[in-house]
Parts: structure tokens; sequence; C-alpha cells
């Protein structure tokens, strides 16, 4: 305590008696002061121990010592020498303890408080990145989560869970009914157990009353204290972050108190939110001088902070501040939009500059708007208070967040804290916007807001209290207007209108988030909602709020060069419309779904439409929108569209009572319009100056997540309009927009003054598919919710198959969480189930994993397919056609229609009443004047016309006969005639009369280079015809233009007073063309047509024959009655026009007499234009051409299919038969060449010696035979502590003990040739079977080095791809010159003794370098050749190929070289299923380099020869005098005793040590000497395995048979020869009892004996016939699995021929002893019982071999993935001992590993990688846990190989962003399982990149 008295002292403070300072050290004396204390307080008059105890906690919690001593250790002095800094704090808690537990120990005071815990609620707080549960059956608030204990302990089994990585941290909502229903709590927190838990006795937290306010207050001086304003732009967080770290332990401490539960809590509460402790110890009036300072500190902190203290005397509380009501001036907003306030772009706020905003000021509102009360005011009355408030400014570090949050199962606490919070919002804003962090930041506030804000109950209180939606929507309002700029639209120069700039941070980074996200999450509360529609005031501020973003994002078209920089704002903006404007639309909007409702309604409509009116005068609009300008945003008008449709569809309210004048419609259609027809600009390439960015926002406006905000709403509304507005003045708007008018004219030329002619035919494709789309959408005018979601849907999977995860993505829910229609909702699943089906996850051959689709049903295609649906929803076009496609797949497949179909006609749903008028546009003479003009045009095939635009007009005049008014009457039509017709286009406007009547004469304006003029000649000359075409008005011109320019001065007129100001004389431009183009003049054409006519003449245009159309009702009278014909619901052009036909008949008796006449008189096919010959001869070309056109597509289609199949053959790795015929391994019977082709240069032949042939070759190190375990269960992978994986029982463990074993008593060159290597890190070799020239194959290798393109590969690492087949290679192997397979001189059967051949066997290994090449001869075949083998040497690791104990001594080399090949043989026997029972040439047959890599390592093993004296063979072959020699010397290390050699190495010893080719004689003697010793050590194996009592009556029944005839041939006799043998030695007699308990007892039976010996042997029999396979080229016999022994020994020859296969099969028949068999044998076992003298227990060891391995497999997983997940994601990295951020394990052996982590890293290797090195000698399966996909590594490349877990609609969950459940997908696992084994990962997988050792 020194330290805080000199401190004390040295500020000047009044120093602390020294009397009673206890001596610091004893931890006794302070828990008797503590005791003491609390005696004297539990006494009724307590104020002497109050007041002592106030003493003390001042001396102890003075915060005196200034924090800075402590940080920068400078001051120690002045500290008194406290024990450096952080000493005194940590003495001033241990004080708090020990006075909280009143003399007790803390850990006992903690478990008595925690007794009382009335734990209703969980509360469990967490921060980001926590794995979280939310469960939407059983939440209230969206918000809802629960931690993992509490989810696994709720019953949750069916619900709509997911599991989630928490962003921004959250808390457990377990326990609180508010938030969720009760149903779902978990064990722990369903009883309410406030009523059984005991009161809590006073004295037990009396003393933490005392204590805690002063502690708090400790905190708080000390926060204070560290926070200095940060200087003008260098900002403090080093010194905020340090202050954090010293006041970390007290934080904690604070922290640890609210987990003691609700009794504490309660406390803390009391001390938290009291305002009189408060009051006394911080008002700074007190005579401490430190206070004062620090008092001082915190008004400076407040004040510079921009908020004032409400009276700046230091006294408190005199005077409230009046509970100011909703004091938003409404004129005031009006006002501030209309005068923009000064200039001002040196804005104190903005450090970041002006310059990221070019020439483009920021507009400052003149500050009348901000309620100052809720922005700058700020007071504080409790602890609480200025706590949140040292949170806020320290920029809300973790611990003081889950602190606060930690306490807020508290009641009382939870409310006040929310008000507080509240209180602060404001200030919260403004830090938000200075910070550098804002990520963090905004992470944290919302951590803590949606805590407060999603419980419905206290957001009510806290909005009538605190009148919370008044701040939120000022605190909004206020931090949009920081970034305003002027807006360019329309009227750039005099435009009053300011919106956001989308450039600046504050909307680039989403830094208004938190609080739009707090303002959507309260309006989702209905109390809180209903609050905001009712108060005018506040809607006026979120109108004025919304129209900051109407505009924004303007983009200019780019008609003169590229833009130079693409601004990449607009993904800002329309994410600041959606989260800013729509989402708290959708959430309003959601509560206006009853009658009762329709007063909130009219309120929004109203606010919405002044706001609009304000808009169009602030950017001074008029009536025609300005050129080349379009914004994507328009708020308001979409708030207006979505409340009526709302009105409508749920409050029954009448549309015109909310809809305004004539005048305001029309200003409205105009942008939704311009944004449309913006739409086909862009996507006619238009805005191709503009760069990509502007194609990105056309695709942002339709994607899913966007349209139900941007594009309905629009659409929905010019619907509106159009219902209201006059038709005709409507459609001419549309094609004006669209920039087409000029091109509808009768003339085959025009002029177009504002769209260049490549344009001109999809602006006009783009305007009919507008009407088109308007006038047959019904999304918001009827369709029912499952409706639209059952449209929505179809569109979807029509386009594609889609998952079921991308169809909840791609279909626009209503946004609003509450809204009902939720994805995975019932109405979703059964939606779902209705229009599709399920198509499982499959396997394609080439290894690629497909996902569960959905796939349409077939009577979705027939009777559902909407096209127009589709074009609405596709953000790319390609996605129309795909749906097309499909569309005539389907039809093709059901047999409906043959040729290449139309889209399909869709009846729609009716129309509600309300939008009845939008009908009349398709009953509006100038639309039909429009279809008329264009069915000529095709008719006359003018230019600039496609199938498309017939396509719609058809589909326009179809909507029209389906809509058209009721029936009208024959009778009076026919009566009007030509008086009624005052104008020459239509009499009337319904389309059906329409339909028939004739046009004859039109005048058009022509260019006067047309060929009209001259037409016209003839028709001039004689007047009177002329004029009598005038005087019966019948030649009008229409001008679309100058109609809408009528119809709209009609509309104006009616206020006439602004009708001069109106009329602009714009169109007199359009109509003088420039004058460099030629004259216009008019000219009449004579037409004769009618729409009916031009219909029937198209028919036959489309069938190509005259007279095609006969109309089908004169033949079957009936289909006038049924008119729904299935045979023309789908079909081309031809089908269309005829169900079009049909229809007319149907509704009018007239037309059914016209068509019938016009079909009568014989019309010619094409219309009055003369075909010339000239013209014959191109449309003849035409056609030829397009047959060439079509021939060539089926050639290509052909090649591209065989290309394919060529393809698949190549790279299938399990499907060889249709390779590429290779010669390789066919054996011939003439003595020729091999013949090889190269696959570079193409020149096949021999492979020589200067010009060596080589077979493309993949070299890998492999570990895959080390994982065969002996048992054939997988072993699991771990998934609790208990499980363990431990390796001794693999293969390669139980081969590397031997080893070791054999070098610790034997020579070590005699170990290193009596075993094998390459469990581990063996190189297998594997081809694709191609051939090259090896130089030609350099050559191709210094192509790829100069070859800049990133491959997946390596070149410098000799890596590359087969030329031919891209198989993945990393080496070539020569092959060998010589005869093809060996020829019959090398195979006929010589009739020599065994004798005779060991002899020669014997001599041949003798002979060194005994080669037809010599190798001394340096050619470029024994170059290769050693060059293969150096690759084959590093291909693998050191530690894999030197098991020496003298390093690089040539005993290794060899060991290594005779292991590769025994390697290659082992795992082409696992490929085969561990058995030859299929035999066969395998599948590997063609692919296997076995033939050419046994001369490769034959070549090199014979450059080292085997002393003779130490060749096994002539102790196989000969009987040695000398035995007892070895006996003498025992300090020389003897040589292996032969029964410890394993038979399998000696083999290929042997083979390689011969000279190659080798004879098949020579090959059957080894293969028989080696037998007999393989069937001994079987024997002795037995024999040691087996009881004493088995032995004795072996050996006794043996002994009986031993001089019959075939003796050495009968298992029996050797079995006790060989025990007798043995018995001489201390073999069995170390047996004790302990061993015979681990044999087991099973009597052996001749039949089990017999068995074990045919096990015993088989490995060897398998490994031999397989090599004879690829030696000899012979075939495999297959057989059944019980007689594998005898026909694989009889194919080895080792059955002799005559054998008789009755009686049943013994092994030993097999045997053809070289030398009298039992000499040998006693021979041997001399051996061994020499060694077992000394070293009995090894010596028995070593002679059980285990050689019955079973198959490798990855480890089992389990069934869910949550099992493994739960496990590992916690769980802590044994090296490191920190929980991973990447965990992954090995698939293989269950390692646990950090990915990436760069905690593990040795020498440059991170731990996945070198774990891939250790553990499969480069090959790396993991698991990535928080992933669930399984990563590959493979040398020094990876690749995501993808998942074997799948949701429950087959799908992967990377990364687990959905969170669903997970299964194991067996298939795929077994999939993984093969490539793995079959070392196929290079070849299949196809992404591979460089790791760089980081994985």
């Amino acid at each position: 305590m020194a330290a805080a008295a000199a401190a004390a002292a040295a500020v000047g403070g009044p120093q602390p008696p020294q009397a009673e300072m206890p001596a610091p050290g004893l931890a006794l004396d302070k828990a008797a002061t503590a005791a003491h204390l609390k005696a004297a307080l539990s006494r009724p008059d307590n104020r002497a121990g109050a007041e002592e105890l106030q003493a003390l906690l001042e001396r102890v919690l003075s915060a005196e010592r200034p924090l800075a001593a402590a940080a920068d250790g400078e001051e120690a002095a002045a500290a008194g020498g406290g024990g450096g800094p952080g000493a005194a704090e940590e003495e001033a808690l241990e004080w708090c303890k020990c006075l909280l537990a009143g003399g007790g120990g803390y850990d006992e005071f903690c478990a008595a408080v925690r007794a009382y815990d009335p734990a209703a609620l969980c509360g469990l707080v967490w921060t980001a990145n926590f794995v979280a549960y939310r469960c939407r059956t059983c939440g209230i608030s969206p918000c809802m989560s629960l931690c993992a204990e509490c989810f696994h302990q709720g019953d949750h089994t069916g619900h709509d869970f997911n599991m989630f990585r928490s962003q921004a941290g959250g808390a457990c909502d377990c326990g609180d009914s508010n938030v969720m229903r009760e149903s779902g709590f978990c064990k722990r927190h369903q009883i309410k157990s406030s009523s059984n838990i005991p009161c809590v006795p006073k004295d037990l937290l009396m003393m933490s009353e005392f204590v805690l306010p002063r502690f708090i207050f400790c905190l708080i001086q000390y926060l204070r204290e560290g926070y200095n304003e940060p200087a003008a732009d260098v900002p403090s967080e080093k010194d905020l972050n340090k202050v954090l770290q010293l006041l970390e332990p007290q934080i904690s401490f604070l922290e640890d108190l609210t987990k003691m539960g609700g009794a504490m809590r309660s406390v803390l509460t009391q001390v938290l939110t009291n305002q009189q402790s408060y009051k006394d110890l911080t008002s700074g009036l007190g005579e401490n001088a430190y206070a004062r300072k620090s008092h001082e500190k915190y008004l400076i902190a407040l004040k510079s902070s921009g908020l004032t203290y409400p009276e700046d005397k230091l006294v408190y509380g005199i005077q409230e501040p009046s509970a100011g009501t909703s004091t938003l001036a409404v004129q005031g907003f009006a006002g501030a939009t209309g005068t923009l306030g000064q200039l001002d772009s040196s804005d104190e706020e903005d450090q970041d500059g002006s310059q990221g905003l070019g020439k483009r000021k920021r507009v400052k509102l003149s500050s009348n708007t901000k309620d100052q009360s809720i922005m700058d005011v700020l007071k504080h009355k409790s602890f609480l208070e200025e706590l949140l408030f040292w949170t806020v400014k320290y920029e809300f570090p973790q611990k003081m967040v889950t602190f606060l949050l930690n306490m807020l199962p508290d009641q009382e606490y939870k409310v006040a804290f929310t008000k507080t919070f509240v209180q602060h919002y404001a200030f919260i804003m403004k830090t938000l916007k200075k910070s550098h962090e804002s990520d963090t930041m905004s992470n944290r506030i919302v951590h803590i807001s949606v805590q407060l804000f999603s419980n419905e109950e206290l957001a009510r209180q806290v909005t009538e209290e605190c009148q919370l939606l008044d701040i939120m929507v000022t605190v909004l309002l206020y931090m949009m207007e920081s970034c305003l700029i002027k807006s360019e639209l329309q009227d750039e120069e005099n435009s009053l209108h300011v919106v956001v700039n989308c450039g600046e941070a504050l909307l680039k980074n989403n830094t208004y988030w938190p609080l739009v996200s707090d303002f959507i999450n309260i309006l989702s509360h209905q109390s809180v909602a209903k609050r905001f529609l009712e108060d005018h005031g506040l809607l006026v501020t979120w109108m004025n709020f919304v129209s900051f973003f109407q505009g924004m994002n303007l983009n200019k078209r780019e008609l003169n060069e590229h833009v130079e920089f693409e601004s990449q704002t607009y993904y800002a903006a329309f994410a600041a419309e959606l989260e800013a404007c729509a989402q708290p639309m959708w959430g309003l909007l959601s509560h206006c779904k009853v009658r009762e409702t329709q007063e909130y309604t009219r309120n929004v409509v109203r606010y919405c439409l002044e706001a609009l009116q304000d808009w169009f005068d602030a950017i001074n609009f008029v009536d025609e929108p300005a050129p080349n300008q379009v914004t994507f945003h328009l708020p308001l008008h979409r708030y207006y569209a979505m409340f009526l449709s709302k009105a409508v569809k749920c409050q029954e309210l009448d549309l015109d009572s909310v809809l305004p004048d004539q005048e305001m419609l029309m200003k409205l259609m105009i942008h939704p319009l311009q944004i449309q027809a913006s739409l086909a600009e862009i996507h006619s390439n238009m805005w191709v100056r503009n760069g990509l960015q502007i194609k990105g926002q056309a695709m942002t406006y339709v994607q899913s997540h966007f349209c139900n905000s941007m594009i309905d709403p629009d659409i929905y509304l010019l619907q509106v309009c159009a219902s209201r507005l006059d038709p005709d003045y409507f459609i001419s708007s549309v094609f004006e927009r669209f920039k087409v008018v000029d091109l509808l004219t009768m003339a085959s030329q025009h002029q177009n003054t504002v769209l260049d002619a490549e344009h001109e035919r999809s602006m006009l494709e783009g305007a009919l598919t507008f009407l088109v789309i308007l006038l047959s959408l019904r999304l918001h005018l009827g369709m029912s919710d499952d409706e639209i979601l059952r449209a929505e849907m179809v569109a979807q999977l029509c386009m594609n198959d889609r998952t079921h995860s991308s169809l909840l993505d791609l279909i626009p829910e209503n946004p609003n969480p509450k809204s009902g229609i939720i994805p995975g909702s019932y109405s979703f699943e059964s939606v779902l189930s209705a229009v599709a089906d399920f198509k499982a996850p499959v396997f394609e051959p080439g290894g690629s994993m497909q996902q569960g689709m959905y796939t349409p049903k077939a009577e979705v295609w027939d009777h559902e397919f909407d096209p127009v649906m589709v074009i609405l929803r596709t953000v790319y076009r390609r996605d129309v056609q795909s749906a097309m496609d499909r569309y005539t797949a389907f039809l093709k497949q059901s047999g409906k229609f043959p040729g290449n179909p139309w889209p399909p006609y869709k009846k729609r749903t009716p129309l509600h009443p309300s939008y009845k008028g939008l009908m009349r546009l398709l009953h509006c003479k100038t639309l039909h004047i429009v279809l008329f003009t264009l069915l000529y045009k095709i008719l006359m095939d003018h230019q600039n016309l496609s199938e498309h635009v017939l396509c719609m007009v058809l589909y326009l005049i179809e909507l029209g006969l389906e809509n058209s008014a009721e029936e009208e009457s024959d009778e009076e039509a026919s009566v009007g005639g030509p008086e009624r017709c005052h104008d020459s286009w239509f009499p009337g406007s319904n389309l059906v009369s329409n339909m028939r009547h004739f046009i004859n004469y039109v005048r058009v304006r022509v260019p006067e280079t047309a060929p009209e003029v001259k037409r016209d000649s003839p028709a001039s000359t004689s007047s009177d015809s002329l004029g009598s075409l005038q005087n019966s008005g019948t030649a009008q011109v229409f001008s679309l233009v100058a109609e809408r320019r009528k119809k709209f001065q009609e509309i104006i007129n009616r206020s006439s007073s602004e009708a001069n100001q109106v009329v602009r004389p714009k169109t007199s431009n359009k109509w003088s063309a420039p004058g460099s183009a030629p004259q216009l003049t008019t000219a009449i054409l004579e037409i004769k047509e009618s729409i009916l006519s031009l219909l029937i003449k198209l028919h036959h245009k489309l069938s190509g024959k005259q007279n095609s159309y006969y109309p089908p009702w004169l033949d079957d009278i009936e289909i006038l009655i049924q008119p729904e014909i299935p045979k023309y619901s789908h079909g081309d052009g031809i089908t269309a026009v005829e169900r079009i036909l049909l229809k007319a008949a149907l509704q009018s008796r007239m037309n059914k007499r016209i068509i019938e006449e016009i079909c009568r008189k014989v019309t010619p096919p094409v219309p009055p234009k003369k075909i010339t010959a000239a013209e014959k001869k191109t449309l003849d070309k035409e056609e030829r051409r397009q047959k060439a056109r079509e021939r060539q597509q089926k050639l290509l289609a052909e090649f591209a299919s065989r290309q394919k199949s060529f393809m698949e053959t190549a790279m299938d790795v399990d499907s060889p038969e249709s390779d590429i015929p290779m010669e390789i391994t066919t054996a011939e019977p003439q003595v020729s060449e091999a013949v090889y082709d190269c696959v570079i240069c193409g020149q096949s032949g021999p492979s020589s010696e200067d010009r060596p042939t080589g077979l493309v070759v993949l070299l890998q190190a492999s570990s895959v035979l080390g994982q065969c375990r002996d048992n054939i269960e997988p072993k699991k992978l771990p998934i609790t502590e208990e499980e363990q994986i431990y390796p001794w029982d693999t293969c390669a463990a139980v081969h590397d003990v031997r080893l070791s074993l054999l070098q610790r008593y034997f020579k070590d060159s005699s170990c290193l040739l009596a075993v094998s290597i390459g469990w581990e890190g063996g190189v297998y070799v594997q081809t694709c079977g191609h051939t090259l020239h090896i130089d030609c194959h350099k050559s191709y290798m210094e192509s790829l080095r100069n070859d800049q393109v990133l491959q997946g590969f390596s070149v410098d690492k000799g890596e590359f791809t087969c030329p031919l087949c891209r198989q993945f290679a990393n080496s070539v192997l020569p092959c060998y010159p010589g005869s093809n397979v060996e020829n019959n001189l090398w195979q006929r059967p010589s009739n020599k003794s065994i004798q005779d051949l060991i002899k020669e066997v014997e001599e041949l290994q003798g002979r060194p370098g005994a080669f037809p090449v010599s190798i001394s001869s340096e050619t470029n075949l024994s170059k290769e050749m050693e060059s293969v083998m150096k690759d084959i040497k590093n291909t693998t690791q050191k530690k894999y190929r030197d098991y020496s104990k003298t390093p690089g001594s040539p005993d290794n080399d060899f060991l290594f070289m005779y292991s590769v090949a025994r390697t290659n043989l082992e795992l082409e026997l696992i490929h085969r299923g561990g058995n030859l029972c299929s035999g066969g040439a395998s599948t590997a047959g063609k692919r296997s380099c076995l033939n050419q890599l046994f001369h490769v390592l034959a070549l090199h093993m014979r450059l080292y020869s085997i002393d003779s004296e130490y060749n096994p063979w002539r102790k196989l072959t000969q009987l040695l005098e000398e035995m007892n020699s070895q006996l003498g010397n025992e300090e020389q290390q003897s040589e292996v005793p032969i029964l410890y050699h394993d038979v399998t190495s000696l083999l290929l010893i042997q083979i390689l040590m011969m000279p190659q080719p080798l004879r098949k004689d020579h090959f059957t003697c080894i293969v028989k000497v080696l037998f007999t010793l393989l069937y001994t050590q079987g024997l002795v194996a037995l024999s040691v395995k087996c009881s004493e009592e088995d032995r004795s009556a072996w050996k006794h029944t043996g002994a009986l048979k031993k001089n019959t005839c075939d003796a050495e041939k009968s298992y029996e006799v050797l079995l006790s020869f060989v025990i007798r043998e043995l018995s001489k030695g201390k073999l069995y007699h170390e047996e004790g009892t302990q061993e015979c308990a681990t044999i087991s007892p099973v009597a052996w039976s001749p039949e089990s004996t017999e068995k074990y010996l045919q096990d015993f042997c088989l490995p060897f029999l398998r490994i031999t016939s397989l090599l004879q396979h690829h030696l000899f080229g012979e075939d495999l016999p297959s057989c059944q699995e019980e007689e594998e022994f005898s026909v694989l020994s009889s194919c080895l020859g080792l059955l002799p021929t005559f054998y008789q296969t009755e009686h049943p099969f013994i092994s030993a028949s097999c045997l053809d002893w070289p030398v009298p068999a039992f000499d040998i044998i006693s021979q041997w076992c001399f051996e061994i019982n020499s060694f077992t003298e000394r070293h009995a227990e090894q010596g028995k060891a070593l002679l059980i071999q285990e050689s019955r391995w079973k198959l490798p497999h990855l480890l089992q997983l389990p069934e869910n993935y949550n099992t493994i997940f739960q496990y590992y994601h916690r769980k802590t990295c044994s090296v490191c001992t920190k929980v991973p951020k990447d965990p992954a394990v090995c698939l293989v052996c269950g390692t646990f590993v950090c990915l990436k982590g760069l905690c593990c890293k040795q020498q440059s290797y991170c731990e996945c990688v070198l774990h891939s090195q250790n553990c499969g000698a480069g090959t790396g399966i993991f698991l990535l846990i928080n992933a669930s996909v399984i990563i590959i590594i493979r040398g020094h490349r990876f690749c995501l190989w993808g998942s074997v877990y799948l949701d429950a609609h087959g799908e992967e969950d990377r990364d687990l962003r959905r969170g669903k459940p997970l299964y194991i997908c067996k298939e795929r696992y077994k999939v993984l399982e093969q490539q793995w084994i079959s070392h196929t990962f290079d070849h299949i997988n196809k992404r591979w990149g460089p790791h760089y050792n980081g994985l």
C-alpha cells in the first residue's frame, strides 16, 4: 500500500494515516480486516463501520496514480517502487475480492452466491465467429439465437433451424419468452425456477453493496484519466488500447461478477443505476483535488464530443430539460429542402477532404432541421450512463460490451440500459462516423442493439418513454446530411434537389447499417410501427430522408469516347436503397395487412405524393425527361407503388381515392418508363462507352435480391398509370421513349434522327417486350402469394435445374422477415414438390460431382412455362435462351412438337377489378396502327425486323383477343360503314372489329430515293383519281408524336393557365431531316389489307406454301364450341397464327366470314411486290447458304461428340477398353521388334540405342500400402476425447519394427536384403500408355518452359501433361530396345533338370554386366535410364530411402530399387481388390509400365553385384558344410538367418540380378526354390503359434509317416521335423504360462492347418503371378476365391501337370526340393537355434510374420456432420494448445492439424503440408472442419476436392454458410477413397494450384 500512499502524496492529495496501514503482502491480514469490517457493518448501528470501510476503499481504490506512469513505467519512482506497473491494481483487486467475501475464501463466496441464481434465462454472451443456432420454428423475433448447449439440450427435431457463425456477436435467448416460444427452451431453462430458490441472506451480499460503487467509480476515473482528445488529425487509437489493456483485469473482474448469477446481478444493477451514489461520488465538488481534476476531464470530453452539458454550472439535477415532445419542425423541413444552404466544402468533420468527390461540392443544409435536444444534449445521472458514454468514447471495447450485455438477464437493468442506450444514440452515430474501425465498431453496436430492440415489449416502452422513433429518424437524417451533393438530374443548373453522394465512405463502406438495421428491427414490432405510421411529423421527416436517395448515382450516357474511370459506386447505391429505404418500407407494409389499417396507407401515400411533388419542382420537371440520363433509384416512386398495391390487395381501399390527378400520373410514369427504355438501350449496347458498370447496374436492378424492391414496383406503377391515363397517349409515349417512332412507317425506308440503324431492331424488340410484360404481368394485379411463389419458382426452374439453396436465393422473398413467406417455410416446400422433381446427386465418370437438383415436372412445361416471367427475371440474356432450349427439348422428347417452337402463350390470372383499365391499352387505335404497320413490314420483308418482333406482335394481338370487351353486335358494326369512319385508319377502338377493317391507302413520308416515289407516278397523272382519294379521306399520315402532343395538350389545357409555358416546340426538329440527308417527300401507298388478311398471308409466308391456311371449323364445327385445343398450345409461328385466327373467328361471326372469304380468293404467296430475277437469285442464295450452314452445324456437332467421346475414353481411368491400341504388352508369335508411336512427332518405329522412345509416366511417392491394417473394419474418426487412433497395427509400422529389430542383431548389409521398404513413401509409377521420343520430349519441355501461361503444374520440377491425352506426368520411362514381349525362343520349356537350372541361375547372377548393351559405352539409352533412376529416387524423401546404419551405402540403393518393384506390384494387387480371382489382363494391363520399369531397375541392380558368399541363392540350394563356424565368433554380427528373410524380396532380388530378358524356365526355377523356403517359414510360424500339446502330438504323428515315399511332400512329416529340429534350441522354452493365453485355443485340425499354410503362401503366389504376367505377357486365369491357391500354383508351374484335382488339394504337393528336404531344413533351423540361444523372445517374434493385410481404407466417418463439427471446432491443437482458426483433420490417420496456422509452422512448412509429407509421403487428405470440404495436398500442389457431406437436398454446404444438418454421402466417400488408393487425384481433379507450403 506504500505505493498508493506515495502516489497520493505526490499528487498532493490527503495522505492516508500510516497507523491503520495493514502490511501489504499478508492475505491473512486482508481476510481479518474484511471479517472485522463485515461484523461492524452487520450491527444495527453501522455508521462507524461504514466510515471505516469508506476510508479503506478511498485508500485502496484511489485512481490517483497517473495511468501514464503505469503505462510507460517511467514514473516508477513516483509510484514509490510499487512493484512495477500493474502491481497496485492487482493489490486493489485482491482487496476487493477479500472484502466482498467478507473474510472468507473468494471461491467459496462465488459458489455461495451462485446457489441463489434463479437461472430462468441463459443470456450467454458471445463475440464474433462464435457458432450459434437459429430455429425459425421456435423464434418469435427473426433475430432469435441459441448457444450450442441450449440448442442441443432443447428438442428441435423436424424444425427449420440452422447453425451460423455469428458476425457481430450475440447472446443466447433461451428462456426469454418475448423472443422465442417456450416449447423451444432447453431443459435447464424450462422451469420457471424463481419460486423455489430461497431468499438471498442479507449479509451475503452486504459487503458488495458497499464496495462495488467505489470500484466502479474507480474504473470510471481511470477511463476519464486515460482519455485524451485525439489531436486534430492523428487519432490516438494506440493510447486508447493501452489504457484498455491496463484495465483488462478490472473489467474482467466485473465480468466474473456478472457470471455469478441473478443475486449478484441485482446488486450490480442497484449500484449502476443508483443516482444518489453517483452524485455523491462524481460531482467533483469535494475537497479532493484529484476528484475535481477528474471531473474537469469528463466535462472536456463531453464538450469535445460536440455535446453540451445541459447547464454549465457544476450542479446536478436542478432543472430537468422539458421532456420535449416530438418537436420536429415540420415547416423547417420544407424550408430546408427549398432553400439550399450555402455551399460549403470545408466541413469540419470531413477529415478525408473532398478529393474523392472531384469537382462536386458537398452541400450543407441550413441546420434548422435538427432537433437540438436529440442531437447535442447529453446528461449523465448514474454510473451506467457514464460507463456507456466511455464505452462509446473508447469505440466499444469488446470486454466492456460483454460486461454490459452479461447484465441483461436482470430485467430492471435491461430497461435502464435500453433507455441509456437510446439516450446516447446520437452520440454513438457521431462516434461511428468518425471511427477508423467502423466495421468492428458497427458489429459491436449491433451486438448490443439487437439484444435490446428485438424484444417487442421493451421496444414499445422505450418508444413511448424516450421517443425512440424520433431519435432514430433524426439521427439517420443527420447522418445522411453530412454527405449530400447537388442533384444533376433533369435541370443541372437550377436543380434544387440534393442527393447522397455514393462515393463517400459513409455509403461505400455501409457505415450506416447498424442504425438502419436497428430501425428495421424496431419497425418489425407492430406496436412501434403503428406509432410511426400515425405520427405525421415522423412520416414527413422520413419521406425527406428517402428523398435524399431519389435520383442518386445518376448515369449520363457517354456519346463520344469511353469513360476513363469506371466508378464502382453503383453497388453502394443499390445497397443503400435496399437497406435504408426498401427494408424499412417492407417492415411498415407488413403491418398494413387488414382493413383497419387503411388510415396508415392514406398517410404514407399522402406524404409520399407531397415529397414527389416537391421533387418534381426541385428538379424543374415539366414533361420531357432529359435525354441520355438514367438513375435506377426512385425510392419515392416505389414507396408510393408498394403502398398502393397493399391498399388494393389487403385493405380493400378504392384505388382512385389514393391516386393523384392525370397530370401527376403523367409525371409519375416518366422516370420508371425511362428506366425500362434505358434497360433496352443498355442491352442494345448503346451505353457501351460507360463501361461494364452500367451493365452491372442493369443486372442488379433485376437481380433476385433487388427485383421486388426495384423493377417490380416500377412496372406496377407503370401499370397503374397505364390503367388511368389515355391509352393512345401511353402507347405513343412508350414508342417515343424507346426511340423507335420513326421506324413505325409503312415505307420501306425511313430516317431515324434519334437512333442508329444497328440499334433499331433491338430497341423495337425492347419496346414490344416491355408492352407484353406490362400487359401480362399480374404480380401486383390480383395474384395470391402462393400463385406468385409458384410463378417465380417455375420461371427459375425453367431457366436451369436448380439446387434447393439456389432456388431459395433466387426467389425474391418478401424481404420483411415477419411476412410469412419465408424461405423454407411450409408453402415453399409444398409448391416446390408440386412443380419440380428431385434429381439425386449422381456421379459422372470424369469425377465431377453433381449436387441434388430440382427439375420442372413435365406438366409444368406443358401448362405453366411462362416466357414473360422468365424474361422479367433473367439477369443474363442467355438464360432466356436456355429456358427456350429446355422447352424445345421437352417438346421433342415428349413428341408434342418436332421443330423450333415459339414461346408459348400462357393464360393469365384474372385482373383485379381496380386495374381493368389496363386492358384499354390493347384496344386503342395507336396500338392497332402499330401492329398493322409491323405486320405489313414483316410481310414485305423490310429490314430490321426479326422473328422476335413478329412473335411479340402476335402475342399482343392474342392478348387483345383474350381481353376484348363484351361481344360487339355484328349488325351495328356493319351499318356504320364508311360514314362513321372519319379517320382513315380504324373505325373504333375494339381490336376484334378493327382486325377485319380494310385499309386501302396510306400516305407516308419517304426519302426521295425510296422506291415508293417512282411507283406512285401513274396515279398522279389522272388527277381525278387522286382527288377522289383525298376527298374520301382514306389516306392519312399518322404521326405518333403529334398524337401524343395533342393528348398531352388536352390534359394540360384543363389547367389552362399553365398551357402557354408548357408547350415547347420540340416536335418540329424531329421532322425536318438534317440537310445532308435526302429530302423527305410524301408518297401514297396502296395497301388494301386488313389485319386478318395480313395474318393469313403471313401463314402462307411462314409455311412457304400457297393457300396453306384452311379454316379448321369448315371441317370440324366442334372447334368453335370447345376452344381449348391442345394441338395449338405448343408450336411455332404457324401455330400461333392459326390460334389467333381461330380466336378471332370465335369472337365474332363477321370475322369468321371474312376469314373464309379471304381464303377463297387465291392469294399469291407474296404481296404485290413483284419478285425480280435478281431478287429470286438472292433468295435462292439465302436458302443455299442456310442449308450449307445447317450441314456445317451438323458436321461440327458430330465432330464435337466424337472428340468428347475420345476425351472421355482417354481421360477415364477405369475404362481403357476403347483406348488407343497400344502394342506394348501384347504378345506376338513372330519375333518382331516392338513399334512405338511418338505422340509429338507422330512417327512410329522401334526404340533404339541412339533414339530411345519412352513412356509418359507419373512418379509419385505413396504411403497407401503402409495404411493396410490386419482387421477388416476400418478405423473410425475419433469424435470424443476417449477415442484415439494409434498407428501400431498398420502395415508400415509393423515392417518398420521388423527392420529395426533385425538391424539390432544382424549385419546391416544382410538386413537390407532380408526385407522390402516402400510401405511408406514407396515410389509408384503409372502411365497413360502414350509414348514419345525422348528428344521430342526434351524440346516439348523447353517450349513449356518458355510458355508464359500460368499452368497448374511446375515445369521446373519436370512436370508436364501428356501431349495427347493431357494426363498429368512428370517423367519419361525409356523403353528397352529389343523384341516386343519375350519371344518364343525364351518361352519354350526346356527339359533340363532343376539342378541344372539352379546352376545356370547362379552362373548368370555371377556375371556382372552381361547385357547386350555394355554399360561402359555411354549411349543415349543408358543416359536416359540413369536420369529416370534419379527421378525415381528424388520422387520420395530421403528418410524413405535411407534405412542403413551407414548412410549412403550401396546396399541402400539396392534395397530401394527392388522395393520400387515390390511397391508397384503390391499396389497393383490392391487395385485388383487384393486378390487375383478376377484374372484377365486387368484394367491396369494396358496402362502398365512394369515391364519397362523392370528393365531400368535390373540395369541398375546389376551395377551392385552381391558378394557370392552372401548370395542367399546358395543358402537355398546347397548344403553348407561348415555349420559351426558361425557360432565361434559371437562378436561379429552374423547374417540374417534365411528363415527370417522376406521371400517376396528374395524373389525380386533374384530376378533383378539376372540378365534381362529373363528365360521362363529360369524364372520358374527361382520360384520353385523360393516356395520351399516359404513353405518352411509357414510351418515354423505355425509351430510357434500352436500350443505345447499340439506340438507334441504333431511331432508324434509326423514321425510315423517319415519313411513313406513322398514324405518330403507331406506337411505333417515336415512339420514334425521342424518341431523336432527347433526343439533343440531355446525357441519353445520361454513359453511360460502367460504366452498360452494370447494364442487362440483353437485345436488345429488338418483342414485348419492346410488353410493356414495356404493363406501364408498366397501373398507370395499373387505377387509372383503378377510378375510373370508382366514379364512374359501371360494372361492370369480367373477363379473362385477358394481355389485361388491351386490355380495360381499351377499357373506358376509349381504343380506337376499330371496332378489330379479329385481329392482335396494339399499345398505341400507343390513342393519341389532342390536338395533333400530334411537336410536343408535342419540347416535352416540351426541358424535360428543359434540365434535363439541368446535372444529367444526376439527370435520368436521375427518368425511370426503377419502376411494377411486387408485392403487400405480411409477412416470411417460418422453419419451426421454435426458430431464432427461439435468435437473439432473447439478442440485445441496439440502443438500450440490454441483453438485453431482453421482446424482440419487428416482422413487417413485422424491427426488434428491447424490449416494455414502460423503457430505450428516448422522451417517454413505449415502444419498440413508437413503432415501430408509425414503421413502420406506428400499426399494429404484433409477435412476442413469449418468448411465441411475436403482438400487434397499432392506434393507442391493442392486442390479443393469437394464435400462428402450433403444436406437433405443433396447439396454441399461449403463454409457451412447455410448451416443446415449435413449427412454423409457414402458414394462420394467411396469415390474419394478409390482415388486415393488408385493414385488418380492428379488425373481426375482439374483445379490445382500451388500452396507454397502455406497450408
